[in-house]
């Protein structure tokens, strides 16, 4: 299988960047297509050229350290599927396809392909840590959930901060990773003590970082590898309400003015 590759080089988050094409002569239906920028990057290696740099780790789609944008879709536009997940078999022969990073002011390039998305982990880090007492693990059984609300968690819980909300959605939103993220917990016991703080820490990390508005457009749905809902954009903002209208944590204050 032949392919023609244009990506996008870029040395560094000052550096202004470029489109390159490239040729891939023997890509095959049953590579992956981060295997298939493997094979890339070993023939630019063999000639002396510096390899794409692109984000990856447990190319199981787990992680959600890989992802780009494959002819303007975020991993490739394949449902439930990110980038690692990608096989060459939904490609043909002579195909021709452009490749480039995240666009979001919230994720600076780091190299090539490969962007920053600490906004994310910092988000994360707002929302602090449940109270929940430490120990040997309790009985599945002692804490009783509804299963509607246990399936609502669960699915929430399976956003893997690929960032691929933030690249689809035209405003450059977070709402549906953040929205996800307080769900979680929120939705559980354990998270029923932090509750209002975790929405009000998350939400304003979350205004103080470079993302855009979310005008619920639904392209972050779309776009989602894990299918994330966008009623946990409903849910975050009905926490960050009610949590609004009771005493907010000094620090806080500080941060809103």
């Amino acid at each position: 299988m032949k392919l023609t590759l244009h990506i996008w080089r870029q040395k560094n988050a000052q550096d202004k960047g470029r489109m390159v094409r490239y040729e891939v002569a023997s890509a095959n239906e049953h590579m992956s297509f981060l295997e298939m920028l493997d094979v890339l990057n070993e023939g630019l290696i063999e000639k002396g050229e510096e390899p794409v740099a692109f984000d990856h780790d447990c190319r199981e789609g787990i992680c959600g350290m890989c992802g780009f944008m494959i002819d303007g879709k975020p991993h490739g536009g394949h449902k439930g599927t990110t980038v690692c997940q990608l096989h060459m078999r939904h490609f043909k022969d002579g195909d021709e396809l452009t490749l480039e990073p995240w666009r979001a002011k919230a994720f600076p390039v780091v190299k090539d392909l490969a962007v920053n998305r600490g906004a994310l982990d910092r988000i994360i880090e707002a929302g602090g840590f449940i109270s929940a007492p430490t120990g040997s693990a309790q009985d599945g059984n002692d804490i009783l959930i509804k299963k509607q609300n246990a399936d609502l968690a669960m699915d929430a819980a399976a956003c893997i901060g690929c960032g691929a909300c933030v690249a689809a959605c035209p405003n450059a939103a977070a709402a549906l990773f953040t929205g996800a993220k307080i769900s979680h917990l929120g939705l559980l016991p354990q998270g029923q003590p932090e509750r209002d703080r975790r929405a009000l820490g998350m939400v304003e990390q979350l205004r103080l970082e470079d993302f855009g508005n979310c005008t619920n457009i639904g392209e972050c749905v779309a776009a989602c590898p894990k299918e994330i809902k966008l009623e946990v954009i409903a849910r975050m903002n009905r926490d960050y309400i009610k949590a609004s209208f009771t005493d907010r944590p000094a620090e806080l204050k500080e941060v809103s003015g």
